[in-house]
């Protein structure tokens, strides 16, 4: 029965030793995956943070202009696509020329009537801003 045991033992150990650990790679770099994946706020003025929001709103235009003290002018029509009275929050991100976000301003509650539209207004808090987003979602 001991050397049942023992080839059992010396068996196991064996495979464990020739099969070895699952290696990281040794702390070697790697390449982030699915880099273009949900990165529609990189390239788009206009983003809609949740499917609810997507079949509800839509803009129907955007306006940008620059003010005479160098700041950036975002005015978004936001439009109710549905026959119900909706609420929605609203928020711009100003970036400069490479993308990155400068200024965030505060998420505005929107109450949009049935079939309705709405202008909403952004000011940049500074002239470095070159590029903007305008991010709507659901109020809760």
């Amino acid at each position: 029965m001991k050397k049942y045991l023992f080839s059992i033992a010396a068996a196991v150990t064996a495979a464990l030793a020739l099969s070895g650990c699952q290696s990281s790679g040794g702390g070697a770099a790697y390449m982030p995956v699915d880099t273009t994946v949900n990165d529609v706020e990189n390239y788009s003025n206009f983003v809609l943070l949740s499917a609810g929001v997507q079949h509800s709103v839509t803009s129907s235009g955007i306006q940008q202009t620059t003010l005479p003290d160098g700041r950036m002018e975002v005015v978004a029509n936001i439009r109710n696509r549905e026959e119900r009275r909706i609420q929605v929050q609203v928020q711009c991100e100003f970036k400069d020329s490479q993308g990155f976000p400068i200024d965030s301003t505060t998420w505005n509650t929107l109450v949009l009537p049935e079939l309705a539209q709405e202008s909403v207004r952004f000011v940049s808090a500074n002239e470095r801003a070159t590029r903007y987003t305008v991010r709507v979602r659901e109020a809760h």
